[in-house]
């Protein structure tokens, strides 16, 4: 099975190279930019190193000592002024315009890395959206909504950071660091292992912190995906919620996620303050260590002040990086284990892509299923079902909840494929048909029609390029829409709320049938597209059934028996197995099923009201 579609707890532990290698196909193209910007460590570096040795010459010349060891002389290489300059002044404006160079030198640097990420995230975000939108419909029946919402949202700004704080700052850390280790050993070996002794400490430290960092995180991943879940679930839901007075309860479960989450976060949090303090701790020891010992060897006579200053600055900026490990570390591990949820979303099998067929097909709607079987899990739903519809042929199926109806029609569009048997339209398997090229043949209209945000022209449409609006009023205008636009404000330019809540039911009904009017399909599939409106809606959508269903090839699921009795024939499914199949008055002289069934609904209908 899939990763992922349970529980995310189960993720692997995946090596931070491993995950760097997989997100390279996103750097590469920026590889320019990545240059740039290891170019500009060595410039970096170098002007980290140029200020204290001036400092140090300058400081030497008001202690009166014009003395330097051959380390200082190569070092300060620019404290020697030219005439008509002396050497305060001069020292002053060298390091001015060396602290502007690497003011310069560092927005570059930063710029440089921001655009190269937030290209590579836009890429990636690109790639993740395309990926979930080819990924199977069992894939979201059993992964929650407010899951994949983190992966595309904060998983993908969590990955931001890494390049704005933490990949090729980590890199230029290293160079400044091993750059300053050996300078600081150049110009006193004996300060220099002064000051190296707690690295094999700190190093140990890192290693024994890393997992324990990154589980953390992946911890608080997960409790971030379960507030966005229920957040979402409860949004999507909140008629329910408050018909039902579920507001205290569903309070109470959102504190009790909200507090895991809290709980994750301290779990973080104190290995990132547990790491920093042990970095300050031994930094702070490493300092005093070397002014202990500094101050005897200056007694001694064996370092100077130039030295001792520059050597106490070169620590500083060599211990800088370690300073600030917590914080990058922390970035780099909350992006790793934001890296390893993206990834594991990516690795969920998609629909293979499949190549166009050419010429577009010219399909007469013949639709044939042969001995199909099919099953959502173990148990199957369809059971060897075959029947065959003759082009322009309008069949309905009927039946109890759960008896397969609804699944036929998903099977013909392709959401999902049969585990047995075959689908075959004008005798083509519809396996070997591109499902894009296969749906432009259906037009599908759902008992909940999903309304996108926009304007009501577009809802029609759908955005497609190849309608005209001409095209959209006449299929509007079949549908009984156009009465309703009629009374809006800005007629189809009137905007659709989200889920079209500004809609009434059977408004969004009568917006279905004129979406699949306006697709002109030779199929035509309706799943219980009546069963929830009331009767002068019903009237409007009847007649448009009427202008719908003309011609084409059509498919009905019925809840309401009324609205299918002029159909060329009714089949009767029964525990995923067609059981009868006739015209209503053939169905009704069997008294069989669908005689019970219509009985069964029209002596509710005719009961007097209590």
């Amino acid at each position: 099975m899939d990763p992922g579609f349970h529980e995310e707890e189960a993720l692997g532990k995946v090596y931070d190279s491993v995950l760097v290698r997989r997100l390279w196909p996103y750097l590469a193209p920026h590889a320019g930019l990545i240059t740039l910007s290891l170019l500009l460590i060595p410039l970096r570096i170098l002007f980290e190193i140029i200020p204290a040795p001036l400092i140090g010459a300058g400081l030497n010349h008001l202690m009166g000592s014009e003395t330097q060891s051959e380390s200082m002389q190569r070092l300060a290489f620019l404290a020697d002024p030219p005439a008509g300059f002396s050497l305060i002044p001069w020292l002053a404006l060298v390091l001015f315009v060396v602290m502007v160079l690497g003011a310069v030198i560092e927005v570059v640097r930063t710029l440089t890395m921001t655009i190269m990420g937030l290209r590579a995230l836009r890429h990636l975000r690109r790639d993740l959206f395309d990926h979930v939108q080819r990924l199977p419909l069992g894939f979201f029946d059993r992964y929650p909504v407010g899951r994949l919402v983190t992966r595309l949202g904060n998983d993908i700004e969590a990955v931001g950071e890494m390049f704005s704080a933490g990949l090729i700052a980590m890199v230029a850390d290293l160079f400044l660091m091993a750059t300053f280790a050996g300078l600081l050993l150049w110009l006193n070996w004996r300060l220099g292992l002064v000051a190296m002794a707690v690295v094999p400490v700190l190093a140990v430290a890192a290693v024994i912190f890393r997992w324990k960092v990154r589980e953390a995180y992946r911890v608080v991943r997960v409790k971030i995906a379960r507030i966005n879940a229920h957040l979402q679930e409860t949004i999507s839901g909140m008629k329910i919620v408050q018909l039902f007075a579920r507001e205290r309860r569903n309070l109470d479960d959102f504190s009790r996620v909200n507090k895991e989450h809290r709980t994750a976060w301290f779990t973080s949090i104190r290995y990132d303050s547990l790491l920093s303090a042990s970095i300050e701790l031994a930094v702070t020891l490493t300092i005093g260590l070397i002014l202990w010992s500094g101050a005897r060897w200056m007694q001694a006579g064996i370092v100077d002040w130039a030295v001792f200053f520059v050597f106490i600055d070169y620590m500083r900026r060599f211990f800088r990086p370690l300073q600030d490990l917590s914080a990058k570390y922390s970035v780099m591990q909350s992006s790793m284990a934001s890296l390893e949820r993206i990834f594991q979303l990516v690795d969920v099998k998609s629909e293979p892509p499949e190549p166009a067929t050419g010429t577009p097909l010219e399909l007469r709607g013949e639709v044939v299923f042969d001995d199909v079987t099919f099953a959502y899990g173990d148990e199957p739903v369809l059971r060897n079902v075959s029947f065959r519809l003759a082009p322009g042929e309008r069949v309905a199926f009927v039946g109890h909840t759960g008896a397969g109806k609804t699944t036929l029609l998903k099977l013909l569009e392709r959401l999902y494929e049969p585990d047995s048997g075959s689908i075959r339209i004008d005798g083509i398997d519809i396996r070997e048909i591109p499902r894009s090229e296969l749906r432009t043949h259906l037009a599908f209209v759902p008992q909940d029609v999903f309304l996108f945000t926009g304007d009501v022209a577009y809802n029609i449409g759908l955005g497609r390029l190849g309608l005209s609006d001409e095209r959209i009023r006449e299929a509007a205008r079949s549908a009984h829409v156009d009465s309703i636009v009629r009374r809006l404000p800005d007629g189809y330019g009137q905007w659709v709320h989200e889920r079209g809540v500004n809609f009434s039911l059977g408004e969004r009904q009568l917006l279905a049938f004129a979406r699949a009017l306006a697709q002109k399909a030779q199929i035509l599939l309706l799943d219980e597209a009546t069963s929830s409106v009331d009767t002068e809606t019903e009237a409007l959508i009847q007649d448009a059934l009427h202008h719908l269903l003309e011609g084409k090839t059509s498919i009905v699921v019925a809840h309401r028996l009324s609205t299918i009795q002029d159909v060329d024939r009714i089949y009767v499914l029964h525990h995923g197995r067609i059981r009868e199949s006739g015209t209503h008055e053939e169905l009704i002289a069997a008294r069989g099923l669908y005689w019970r069934l219509y009985q069964l609904q029209y002596a509710s209908q005719e009961r007097p009201a209590a």
